[in-house]
């Protein structure tokens, strides 16, 4: 089912924020947060110094500025550290975006299994990934406006560079979750290629969009992006306001699997 197919494509989609859960209604929200949208990693960041800790410094800079307007001058005065520390650690400023690549695709990848694992059916399965495709704007919002801001450059990367090599995993997996469902059909037939790439070229660029303090919580946001998406490949649509119900059982495991996974970005190796 999870076979790799040969597509490139990057995809979704850090903050110290999490989803809390409203007291006595057992619906999960999104806490208030800074007016900007993009918070600060500060808790990682104690350390200055660190690798760990360069790589949030330069994760939030990258989400707030892009990688252009990132420079190792601005982390290492916000750290109070050297330039040299850097370089110490990571060497150039490509091998730091390099670092943030993998480390976010590593665990989106992690996080889609055991996702994918908690849901019996392939229609369960593609709305539960959906759902935290826009829920990662607020759940890991710095790494992935930061990672979607740099989708373009991340797709002129070496063939058989680590980044490109997950990528392709990760489509591969949705390639093989809308190749079951049709088998199971529950799906009709369609050109799984240029589908995938619809379907989360949209959540793709949330971070161009989507307001955490705007437009409304990412749980309902996330319902519109299923029953969008779903309304158009299920056969049988009486399961559909099940599976896009920003309040229902689907996204509150969702929002256990992805919130248990935060914690501090893998690192490459010290060089």
């Amino acid at each position: 089912m999870h076979q790799v197919h040969r597509c490139d494509s990057a995809h979704n989609a850090n903050t110290d924020c999490a989803l809390s859960q409203r007291a006595g209604s057992g619906r999960w929200s999104v806490p208030e947060m800074g007016r900007r949208g993009v918070v600060s990693v500060g808790r990682r960041a104690a350390e200055p110094g660190k690798s760990g800790a360069i790589l949030d410094t330069f994760t939030r800079h990258v989400a707030e500025k892009g990688y252009d307007g990132t420079s190792f001058s601005g982390v290492a005065n916000e750290l109070g550290i050297s330039q040299g520390l850097i370089v110490h650690h990571y060497g150039t400023k490509a091998r730091l975006l390099e670092a943030l690549h993998i480390s976010y695709m590593r665990q989106r990848i992690d996080e889609a299994e055991r996702i994918m694992s908690a849901f019996p059916t392939p229609s369960e399965q593609l709305a539960a990934l959906l759902h935290a495709s826009i829920l990662y704007q607020v759940v890991d919002r710095n790494r992935t406006v930061a990672f979607q801001r740099e989708v373009a450059r991340f797709a002129q990367q070496e063939e058989n560079s680590e980044g490109r090599k997950l990528r392709r995993h990760y489509i591969g997996m949705l390639h093989g979750l809308l190749d079951a469902g049709i088998a199971a059909g529950e799906f009709r037939p369609i050109d799984i290629s240029i589908r995938s790439l619809l379907i989360f070229g949209a959540a793709q660029w949330a971070w161009t969009w989507f307001e955490p303090e705007g437009r409304g919580a990412a749980e309902r946001v996330g319902a519109e992006l299923v029953d969008l998406t779903l309304g158009s490949l299920l056969i049988d649509r009486t399961s559909l306001p099940r599976l896009s119900d920003p309040g229902g059982p689907l996204v509150a495991t969702v929002i256990k699997i992805i919130t248990a996974a935060a914690g501090p970005p893998k690192e490459l190796p010290d060089r």
